[in-house]
């Protein structure tokens, strides 16, 4: 493959990345909490670009909440223990409703809905709901790595004589660890920016502990919508 055909080929990955609306979201989501945790919360140029990015966010989401219904409503996969399937489906209807409740912030800030207390109270409900479907996605990762590191462990007395990194299906368990180990952090993180949103600790948790805390949060969901590499075809 030459140089040009090989630059061609990333950008077209390039392309297909930012040309995600959830990625676009998730870029402005960075720069939202980085200026939050520039400004500190004193007004200033960082606090508009931190409030502005945040209503324009809002608009990436209108009627997201249909996703995670969906899920909610989708069969879990067979073998799934039922703790495990009433915390995912405990965290689908929390962000839906987050997301839902989330249109109705965006309307009051754009002053389309004209009660600014209503506005903010069902803001507060609606990041109540987030910081609770962290909490369950944060349950629901740490179960399911237990449920991979004992087939892992299987797996590996089979293959004793083995290198089991040789073998696909370890390796594909091992990747899916790595992605669950990822998504379990990125929700503790989203645990504390949403209690920083919600003061509910704002000795602790202040705008500036907040706004790193939902920058890295930020970059780590970046990371996670990057398009799968391409497999080598070997002849």
């Amino acid at each position: 493959m030459s140089t040009l055909d090989a630059t061609r080929a990333e950008l077209g990955l390039l392309v297909l990345y930012l040309g995600k609306a959830e990625t676009r979201d998730k870029i402005c989501r960075a720069i939202q909490y980085g200026s939050k945790f520039v400004s500190n919360g004193e007004p200033g140029t960082a606090q508009n670009v931190d409030k502005s990015t945040s209503l324009a966010r809002k608009v990436f989401r209108l009627f997201k909440f249909v996703n995670d219904l969906h899920a909610l409503i989708s069969p879990t996969p067979q073998g799934t223990p039922l703790p495990l399937i009433l915390l995912g489906k405990s965290k689908n209807a929390l962000l839906s409703t987050f997301l839902f409740l989330d249109q109705i912030v965006w309307l009051g800030r754009t002053g389309i809905y004209q009660n600014k207390e209503r506005a903010e109270l069902i803001g507060r409900i609606s990041l109540f709901c987030w910081l609770g479907s962290s909490v369950c996605t944060t349950l629901v990762e740490l179960g399911e790595l237990g449920r991979l590191s004992a087939s892992m462990k299987k797996l590996e007395k089979d293959l004793k004589n083995k290198n089991k990194f040789d073998d696909e299906q370890y390796r594909g368990k091992q990747n899916q660890s790595n992605e669950r180990t990822l998504s379990l952090i990125k929700a503790g993180i989203d645990i504390v920016v949403a209690v920083g949103l919600l003061q509910l600790a704002p000795k602790t948790v202040n705008p500036r502990v907040t706004g790193a805390f939902g920058f890295v949060s930020s970059l780590i969901s970046c990371y996670q919508l990057l398009p799968a590499p391409a497999k080598s075809k070997t002849s």
